[in-house]
Parts: C-alpha cells; sequence; structure tokens
C-alpha cells in the first residue's frame, strides 16, 4: 500500500500496538483519532472529518503554513548538514532570538527539543555557578530526558515515578484558586505572590551547599494553566540572585507571542531570566529548540574548554523553519491576534461561570486559558471525572479538539494554533456550552454536530475586529497595551 494515510485505521491500531511501546500514550485512547492532514487551525481524519484544533500549541502558526513549508523544502532541497559549518540560516536565526530578548540575552545554543534545551540549561547554570542543587515548583514539568526528569514532580509524582533526587527541592505552585495559598482565604489585597515567595526563600536558606538555579515555566501549562499571582518571579528571582544562584524560564509551551501582550510569557513579570528556554511552537511541528543566555554565562560553559556538539541542534533545515515561523507571527500580526481573540474568548467563558456550577475558575492570558471544572464551588473540589466527560464529548459531538490537565487533571485547557479566530471561540464556547449541560443533566443546550458544509463555511484566517480595547494582563495591574486592531 503506497499511501500511509490509506491504511485502514485498525490495520494502524494493530500495528502501533505490536511496534510502539505502550508507555507512548495517545490522546482519547478509547477511541483514538487518526490524523492523516492539518490546515490552519484545523486537523483531518482518515474519514475526511474536520476537527477544531484548540490544543497544538506545535502548530504554532497553523498546520503546514505555506511559508514555513516553502522555507523547510527549499533548504531542505539546497542542504542539510550538522552545524559544524558556517550557514546563514543558524546566524539569522540567533540574531533574531536575541533581538527578541531584553537585556544581555544574546548568546543561543541550538536544540532540537525543550527536553534537550532545559537539559543543557542545567549545564550552563551548574557550571557557571559550581554548585549542583536546584528548585523547581510542584507540578512543573520540563521534559522527558533524565536530567529534567529529575526535576519535573509533574513526572516523578506520578505512580512509579523515580524517587525526587536530593539536590532537587520543590516550591509550592504559586496557585491562588487551589494551591498552599488560596485568594478565598485571605483578605482582598493580600500579597499572595510574597507569601508563594517566602516559600522558595526557604528553600534557599536551608540549602547546604547553595542552589545552583531556580527553574520555573513562565506559565505552568501541565500543571493545570497557572497564572502567578503579581510580584511573585520578581521576588524569587531577587532572592535566588541574592543566594548566588541563576534563574531559568521555561518557555517551551509559552513563547512566541501566545499570551498575546508581550512576545515571552516571562515579560509581563517585569524579570529577565538569566538562561531561557524555548522550543515547540519555534519549529511549528519541526524538531527545533534553543537555549538563550548572557554573554558572561555563555563564557563560564566554554572555560570548559569540552566541546558543546547536537548533531542536529541548529541544522540549516531547523533554523530555515525557525526563521520562517518569526517571519510569520510578525507579518500576519499572530501576537496580536492572540490578544484579541484570547481576551474575547477568556471574557466569554467567565460568564460561563454564571451558568454552571461545574466552572470554578477561568484564567489565562491571550491564547493560553484553563478552565478549572469542580464539583463543590465552596470547596473547590477537583471534578475529574466532568473534565474528562466534557474533553471526550468536544471530540465526539463537536469535533473539537481540548484536553484536561493539572495535578487533578480537571482543568479544560486550550492552547490552540495563532490563527484561531473570533469565530473559532464561538464555535468553541457553543459546543463547551452544551457538554457543560450534558454533564450536569440538562438538556437545553444540546446541538447537533455540525454538518461538513457548515463546518466549511467557518474562516480560517485571523479575524482582526476594528476596536480600540484595553487588555490588562493578570500579572500587571493597570495595563500594559492600547492595542488598536487592523
Amino acid at each position: 500500500m503506497d499511501a500511509r494515510e490509506d491504511m485502514p485505521k485498525a490495520d494502524t491500531i494493530a500495528l502501533r500496538n505490536k511496534h510502539i511501546g505502550k508507555s507512548c500514550q495517545l490522546f482519547y485512547r478509547a477511541d483514538p483519532l487518526k490524523i492523516v492532514r492539518g490546515q490552519g487551525q484545523y486537523m483531518y481524519d482518515e474519514q475526511g472529518a474536520r476537527y477544531l484544533d484548540c490544543i497544538n500549541n506545535v502548530a504554532h502558526v497553523g498546520h503546514c503554513h505555506p511559508k514555513v513549508v516553502e522555507a523547510g523544502r527549499r533548504q531542505l532541497a539546497t542542504l542539510s548538514t550538522n552545524n559544524r559549518f558556517l550557514h546563514d540560516e543558524l546566524v539569522l536565526c540567533a540574531r533574531t532570538l536575541a533581538e527578541k530578548m531584553p537585556g544581555r540575552l544574546s548568546v543561543c545554543y541550538f536544540v532540537n527539543s525543550g527536553s534537550e534545551a532545559n537539559d543543557l540549561a542545567l549545564r550552563l547554570a551548574r557550571q557557571h555557578t559550581g554548585r549542583h542543587e536546584v528548585i523547581t515548583l510542584d507540578h512543573a514539568y520540563h521534559g522527558h530526558v533524565s536530567a529534567v526528569m529529575d526535576i519535573s514532580p509533574y513526572k516523578f509524582n506520578q505512580p512509579g515515578g523515580d524517587p525526587k533526587p536530593d539536590f532537587v527541592h520543590v516550591a509550592p505552585c504559586p496557585d491562588v484558586y487551589r494551591g498552599k495559598y488560596r485568594d478565598c482565604d485571605y483578605p482582598p489585597g493580600t500579597d499572595l505572590g510574597e507569601l508563594y515567595a517566602s516559600e522558595v526563600q526557604r528553600l534557599l536558606e536551608r540549602s547546604p551547599t547553595g542552589v545552583a538555579a531556580f527553574i520555573a515555566e513562565s506559565l505552568q501549562s501541565c500543571g493545570g494553566q497557572i497564572i502567578p499571582p503579581p510580584n511573585y518571579f520578581r521576588r524569587v528571582y531577587e532572592a535566588v540572585r541574592a543566594a548566588g544562584g541563576v534563574t531559568i524560564a521555561d518557555e517551551v509551551q509559552v513563547g512566541f507571542g501566545r499570551i498575546g501582550t508581550h512576545y515571552w510569557a516571562f515579560e509581563p513579570h517585569q524579570i529577565i531570566p538569566d538562561i531561557v528556554t524555548i522550543a515547540k511552537p519555534m519549529g511549528n511541528g519541526h524538531p527545533v529548540g534553543a537555549v538563550v543566555t548572557t554573554p558572561e554565562i555563555a563564557e563560564s560553559f566554554a572555560s570548559t574548554g569540552v566541546c558543546y556538539f547536537n548533531t542536529y541542534g541548529g541544522n540549516p533545515v531547523s533554523c530555515a523553519i525557525a526563521n520562517a515561523v518569526m517571519r510569520v507571527i510578525d507579518e500576519e500580526g499572530l501576537q496580536e491576534n492572540a490578544l484579541l481573540v484570547g481576551h474575547y474568548l477568556l471574557e466569554q467563558c467567565r460568564q460561563l461561570a454564571a451558568e454552571y456550577e461545574l466552572v470554578g475558575d477561568v484564567r489565562g492570558t491571550g491564547l493560553f486559558v484553563g478552565i478549572e471544572l469542580v464539583s463543590d464551588r465552596q470547596r473547590r473540589v477537583p471534578a475529574t471525572s466532568a473534565a474528562k466527560a466534557v474533553v471526550e464529548r468536544m471530540k465526539t459531538v463537536h469535533r473539537i479538539l481540548v484536553s484536561s490537565d493539572g495535578p487533578d487533571d480537571n482543568v479544560v485547557k486550550l492552547k490552540p494554533p495563532m490563527v484561531f479566530t473570533r469565530e473559532n471561540a464561538d464555535e468553541f464556547l457553543v459546543g463547551f456550552r452544551e457538554c457543560l449541560a450534558h454533564v450536569q443533566g440538562s438538556e437545553k443546550h444540546q446541538v447537533q454536530p455540525q454538518s461538513q458544509q457548515q463546518q466549511q463555511q467557518q474562516p480560517a484566517s485571523p479575524a482582526m475586529k476594528t476596536a480600540t480595547i484595553r487588555v490588562n494582563h493578570p500579572l500587571a495591574p493597570g495595563g500594559l497595551t492600547l492595542i488598536k486592531s487592523a
């Protein structure tokens, strides 16, 4: 059989079960999707059914964006080799990244994945400080290679996970909804950022040999789409640096304009990290990532005399694709689209809390949104089974792909491609409202699945409404940017 997409789904499943390790898990394991094509914010199965993709933060500028495809095709037809030879795509990519970074973040190392990026970031930090210990956040996820599994409670806290190493110290996740310090337990105006930061300070003081690094996702995704309280990261960074450590911002899932107000998700925190790691959206589905740091830390790493070499990291094809992705973000106004569409989506999702007791909290910024479902609002009890039912029904009834995550797997998370439109947001809201009503036992909002003809009438490009709005970033009260749409 020549065309792989022509293989019956049952045969694909049989081959996968035979040759792919069982620990490599799929979305929708009870009835996995066989996706054979993607375009923009849509994916298509082997039957031609179209699904609205609300979770694929890999296809950052849209599935199979023609400019990205052409950049990869052209470079692959010209040269594909390792990075031990001079080529322009590498240095142009590094220059663009440096231009988009604040402060002295200007030296790049290219890798193939977020796991590799975070692994290398730890090496840089340890070489620069001469220390080994690391502070991480509870529920954090930094990758799958051994070194970063050690600093990922999201993984090592699971049944069967390896025990936490002694050199890793875990601070509470700064979750003000269901974390250690909840907004409902304190008077309005209480500085929850200070309370959470004090937990990191205590770990610094207890460290027997001194901490090499504090690493954190700028916004936790697998931990439940967490928006830290204002001032948290600023105070943590001050404490870590005062103790002689370096700071690492993991932007693997949230960088490249997703939050709308800024290009990087650490920027609203009013901090500048010592090391930044990036990957997933950088290649729009192609394996490419990077570590960006300061000249001082790069010099410490070079002083070992040990060459850093990554066979495919920084290869011409990967860099050409990454360059195309960054051009598309800028040329097509996708950061602004994330801001405007995300603002609309968040406001509409927050209205659902007035209709459905299941909706405990709605949080996010730009096209990074979390909807936490609870079975008891007063006690904030996680509604894990309801979240799973909603995710499955969104797929089967509405052909909309979402997922759930968080420590109790009760947060419905949205991280769609950046070409996601206001019309797509409305489509999501119709389906999500019906699913909430169904799970709560009401029939009043039930609708029939869309026909293929109805689906095709949805636009696939960003819809920029003419308006002037002020969007307040949740980390910076008072508003950061006055946006006037095109």
